[in-house]
């Protein structure tokens, strides 16, 4: 694949994985006015915060048990949110040096973008998905964000809209491709066993914390990993074959 067509299909995968999580965003904006947020709380949250996860964690405590549940809210918003720190380990190449770059880097490191840039096969198309769909992503579920808190009400039921799916099907849809050896399958599947099986035991965030160990456990070793095949040999001078007589007589 030449560079051309890698860059465009980095561009390609930014735009659809952004525009459906962004759309995403005026479900948030509904559930965070019935939450009892105000608009411009709801607005703020998104813009500062920006981890879809986390923020809806946060307003799903609020609802439950007002404001006297904050410190819970904001303890299971924080365990969601350190998942994006050890995305910003594998990002961080990525990224490159400069402190303002990579400040900004860490407002955008979020799942999405982390995936679309780890899909892409060169540096040059890594940075192109993950600032493409950090940006994306950012602008347009802000926008959806004020969308739907100023609608509210008039949303109705947001789930009936299958947005929540959308999201996740992106998201599949990018790992998808991933899951070709027996060890990216093997990490797949327990990390959604471990999360279905703890999400009733646990408080929100530490599911995929632990989740996340199943990687670690399965991925670090490569315990399911294929054994390397062997090393490459130097070709030695003396072992080239001479090369075919030309016919022509030595003068």
């Amino acid at each position: 694949m030449s560079a051309a067509s890698e860059r465009r299909e980095a561009w390609r995968a930014s735009w659809a994985v952004g525009l459906a999580v962004a759309a995403y965003g005026i479900s948030f904006g509904a559930l965070a006015v019935a939450s009892g947020l105000d608009v411009w709380q709801a607005s703020v949250l998104s813009a500062v915060m920006f981890s879809g996860g986390s923020q809806f964690a946060l307003i799903g405590v609020l609802a439950a048990g007002g404001a006297a549940s904050g410190p819970a809210a904001i303890a299971g918003a924080t365990l969601l949110g350190l998942r994006n720190g050890l995305y910003a380990v594998r990002v961080s190449p990525i990224v490159g040096p400069g402190w303002a770059k990579r400040l900004l880097a860490g407002h955008l490191t979020i799942d999405e973008s982390t995936a679309v840039a780890t899909a892409q096969p060169t540096l040059e198309s890594q940075r192109i998905g993950f600032w493409a769909t950090g940006a994306i992503i950012w602008v347009g579920w802000n926008l959806m964000t004020l969308a739907g808190a100023l609608l509210g009400d008039l949303l109705g039921d947001v789930s009936a809209y299958g947005l929540d799916a959308a999201a996740a099907a992106a998201f599949l849809g990018l790992v998808w491709p991933r899951l070709r050896a027996l060890q990216p399958i093997a990490v797949a599947v327990g990390a959604a066993v471990v999360t279905t099986l703890t999400i009733p035991l646990l408080p929100p965030g530490l599911p995929v914390l632990v989740a996340a160990v199943v990687a670690l456990v399965v991925g670090i070793p490569d315990l399911l990993g294929r054994p390397g095949g062997p090393e490459p040999q130097l070709v030695h001078h003396d072992d080239v074959p001479p090369a075919p007589d030309s016919g022509e007589s030595e003068r």
